[in-house]
């Protein structure tokens, strides 16, 4: 089963609008995340779980309307900025892997925690960042963690829509090509404590 951890892409300042939308900038970094996952299929989630935010929600539906996803979206509690991450893990342990793959759309820096719990076992110090209109993949394993019981994952990739615009459309990307469960991910942001939350 593949997680796939999407932080929301920007929205407008809450001067502007205070339900703060995707900007129109915003709506351009999902549309190059699309084009990309269109040419190398590996974005297929079976269920969309987002916040209750509006720039969340408009996240995922720029992605399922483009990708054309046939996916069960639901607005999702325990996404928001400040959360705690544990909690989340805790339902993933309970969600059926046969239900095929998961997207989390969210913010910055729960998802970082969240990753960095997943993969490690520990939330922090972090050691992930995303970007607005990054995707981080995860991959579940069958070996848990030992201190906290968690299922472990791994990554197995991560991009970000500043990455994509030199990418030739359509892209076509060999399973072979994608890193497997177990190499190293060069593609993975180390942490920045400086990044904006949410």
């Amino acid at each position: 089963m593949l997680l796939h951890l999407v932080r929301h892409a920007h929205a407008v300042t809450e001067e502007e609008n205070p339900s703060r939308p995707l900007s129109a900038h915003g709506r351009g970094e999902a549309a190059r995340l699309a084009r990309f996952f269109a040419g190398n299929g590996c974005f297929k989630p079976a269920q969309v779980w987002y916040s209750p935010l509006l720039r969340s929600r408009e996240t995922a539906d720029e992605l399922i309307k483009r990708l054309a996803l046939d996916a069960v979206v639901v607005e999702t509690p325990g996404l928001l900025p400040e959360d705690d991450p544990h909690e989340l893990a805790e339902r993933l342990q309970l969600h059926p892997k046969d239900r095929g793959d998961l997207a989390l759309v969210g913010h910055e820096p729960h998802l970082s925690a969240l990753a960095s719990l997943l993969v490690r076992g520990k939330e922090s110090p972090a050691l992930f960042t995303l970007k607005k209109g990054a995707v981080l993949t995860l991959e579940s394993t069958d070996k848990p963690h030992k201190k906290s019981g968690l299922a472990r994952w791994s990554v197995r990739w991560h991009v970000s829509p500043e990455l994509l615009p030199a990418v030739t459309i359509p892209l076509t990307v060999s399973a072979a090509a994608l890193p497997s469960p177990t190499a190293p991910a060069p593609s993975v942001s180390t942490p920045n404590p400086d990044s904006p939350a949410s």
